[in-house]
């Protein structure tokens, strides 16, 4: 089941690492994952007060959660950003780099006043879609 990225010049090109769509033929298991925050699984918080810290242990935890399901990150086709500062954008998508490879994820972020933790700087939370066995 092949992940594609969708491209097209009637669109400005992603300014960070996303695709504009992706598609998948939806024949599979689909998997949702809840939002992830930089929790370790000892219950402390990640890299207090250091954004790439905490996205690299929320990108940890999306990774986690897909292969208990029996996927990897590459069946990830859709994340939703929740970030304290957009002025973190670009360091944020530096470490989602190391993570997510072509075909990316199509992708939402937005800046939010709260989370349930005020140490908490983002969550994300993700679909994927798995092959069947």
């Amino acid at each position: 089941m092949a992940k594609e990225q969708v491209t097209t010049g009637n669109l400005r090109e992603p300014n960070g690492h996303f695709s504009q769509a992706t598609t998948i033929e939806a024949k599979g298991k689909l998997v949702f994952i809840s939002g992830m925050t930089a929790r370790k699984p000892d219950g402390t918080i990640a890299a207090l007060g250091d954004i790439k810290g905490q996205t690299r242990q929320v990108c940890e935890n999306l990774k986690n959660a897909v292969e208990a399901a029996g996927g990897t990150l590459t069946d990830i086709c859709r994340v939703d950003v929740f970030v304290r500062n957009m002025e973190d954008f670009d360091k944020i998508h530096e470490v989602r780099r190391e993570y997510f490879q072509v075909p990316l994820p199509a992708s939402t972020m937005v800046e939010i006043c709260k989370m349930s933790s005020p140490d908490y700087l983002i969550e994300i939370n993700a679909i994927a879609v798995l092959p069947d066995a």
